[in-house]
C-alpha cells in the first residue's frame, strides 16, 4: 500500500519558485565540472562585508553576546538606525518606531502579517520583486499585480493605483529604486500616492532596500512621513547579505502590534549580527561603502550602453540599484529558454523574467552588474559570439 501524506494548505499553490534558483543550480553543476561562469544573476554584491562590520561581529561573539534582545531588536541599533535617516535622508525618524528584523523579509512578512488578511488585496508593481507577492498569499491575501512599463519609468502611479483599487485594497506596495528594473519614483508621485492612501485609509508600504545605491537624482526616503510603513536592509548597500538583517520604520500606532507579531513569528533578529551592523554606520564603513556604490555606478554605465548595442531594448536608465531589465524580443520569444541557452553556450547566468511576474515576461531578462569590469566585458565578448552564432 502506498505510504499517503498530509495535505499541504492550499496557499502552497500560489507560492511559485524562484527560476533563477534553477539557473543557479545549473551554473553550480557546470562550475564544478570545469566550466567558467560569469555571474549575473544573482542579487547580491560581489564586495566582501566591510572588514570593521566582520571585526564587530567576532568582537560581540567573543564578549558573549549570544542571547536574544527585545523583539524590537537592540535600542543602541535602532537608535543608529534613526540617526542614519537623519544624517542621510533628513528624514526625523523616533527610534521607538523602528523595528529590527531577520533581513527585509522579515520586515515584510510583519508589515503584511499585520495589514493582510483573507479578502484583503495588495497592489504592486508587474514586475517586481517575486516575494513580495508570495508574502502577501502566505498571508490569505490577494497580491493584485498592476502592469508597468516604460512609460511610467516601471514604477506604480497614482493613476494606475486608483484604476486597480478596489473597497478590498488594504496596502500599495512601492520599492523604489526597485527590482528588476532599478528604476525609482519620483518624489512628487510618492507624495501623491501618500495623500492618496492617507485619504483612503490604505496602508502605503515602501521598499526602500536600494534606496542608498541610488546613482541619479537624489534620494529620497518615504520616512519623512510618519504615517507609511518603510522597509530597508543591511544587505545591499551594507554588503551584509548572509548576515539576514534588516529593518521596518512603522507608523506609531501600530508598534505594539507589530512588537507582538515580532515576539510570536522569530522572537528577535540574530544577536550578533545587530552588534555587527552598530559597525556600518561609523566613517570608515560608509567612506568604503560610497567607494562601492561609485564602483557599482561605474559598471552600469558600462553594461548599459553595450547591452543595448548588442540589441537589448532597455528604454529607462535605472536611477538605482545593480540591475538591468532588458527586453530581448529582438533576440528570442522566450527569454527563460534565451537565459539557459546563454548560460550552456557560454558561461554567462541571467534570470529570465519569468520570475519577477506576468507582464511582458518572456520577452525580459535581468542582468545584475555585480562582477567586476574585466568580467563584465568578458561576458559581453561572450555574448558576441553567441549572437553570432
Amino acid at each position: 500500500m502506498t505510504p499517503s501524506h498530509p495535505k499541504t494548505a492550499a496557499r502552497m499553490d500560489g507560492i511559485a519558485p524562484f527560476h533563477v534558483m534553477d539557473i543557479l543550480a545549473r551554473a553550480q553543476a557546470l562550475e564544478a565540472a570545469g566550466r567558467d561562469i560569469i555571474h549575473l544573476e544573482i542579487g547580491e554584491p560581489d564586495f566582501a562585508t566591510p572588514e570593521p562590520v566582520v571585526a564587530a561581529g567576532i568582537a560581540a561573539l567573543r564578549a558573549g553576546h549570544t542571547h536574544y534582545t527585545g523583539a524590537l531588536g537592540l535600542p543602541v541599533l535602532r537608535e543608529a538606525i534613526a540617526g542614519f535617516y537623519a544624517a542621510r535622508w533628513q528624514a526625523a525618524v523616533d527610534s521607538a518606531r523602528i523595528v529590527v528584523t531577520p533581513g527585509a523579509s522579515g520586515a515584510l512578512l510583519l508589515t503584511l502579517g499585520l495589514l493582510a488578511g483573507p479578502g484583503d488585496e495588495v497592489l504592486m508593481a508587474d514586475p517586481g520583486y517575486p516575494c513580495n507577492r508570495h508574502f502577501a498569499r502566505f498571508c490569505d491575501a490577494r497580491a493584485i499585480a498592476v502592469p508597468v512599463d516604460a512609460d511610467s519609468g516601471f514604477q506604480l502611479t497614482l493613476d494606475s493605483i486608483q484604476r486597480h483599487a478596489t473597497p478590498a485594497t488594504r496596502a500599495v506596495l512601492i520599492a523604489s529604486p526597485s527590482n528588476p528594473t532599478g528604476t525609482a519614483i519620483s518624489p512628487d508621485e510618492l507624495a501623491r500616492i501618500r495623500d492618496w492612501c492617507h485619504i483612503q485609509g490604505v496602508a502605503l508600504i515602501v521598499d526602500e532596500i536600494y534606496l542608498a545605491l541610488t546613482y541619479d537624482g537624489s534620494e529620497h526616503s518615504a520616512a519623512r512621513w510618519n504615517d507609511v510603513f518603510v522597509i530597508n536592509s543591511f544587505s545591499k548597500y551594507f554588503s551584509m547579505t548572509g548576515w539576514r538583517l534588516g529593518w521596518l520604520v512603522a507608523p506609531a500606532w501600530a508598534m505594539p502590534a507589530l512588537e507582538r507579531l515580532a515576539q510570536n513569528l522569530f522572537l528577535a533578529a540574530a544577536t550578533p549580527t545587530q552588534h555587527a551592523a552598530l559597525a556600518a554606520f561609523t566613517p570608515a564603513t560608509l567612506d568604503e561603502l560610497e567607494t562601492r556604490k561609485a564602483e557599482l555606478r561605474t559598471r552600469r554605465d558600462f553594461l548599459l550602453p553595450a547591452l543595448r548595442e548588442r540589441g537589448f531594448d532597455i528604454p529607462v536608465t535605472p536611477q538605482g540599484a545593480f540591475y538591468l531589465y532588458a527586453d530581448c524580443s529582438r533576440l528570442t520569444s522566450d527569454s527563460y529558454a534565451f537565459a539557459n541557452h546563454l548560460l550552456e553556450q557560454t558561461g554567462i547566468a541571467a534570470t529570465p523574467g519569468v520570475d519577477f511576474g506576468s507582464h511582458r515576461a518572456t520577452r525580459h531578462i535581468r542582468f545584475a552588474y555585480t562582477q567586476p569590469l574585466p568580467r563584465l566585458a568578458d561576458a559581453m565578448a561572450r555574448l558576441d559570439r553567441f549572437l553570432q552564432a
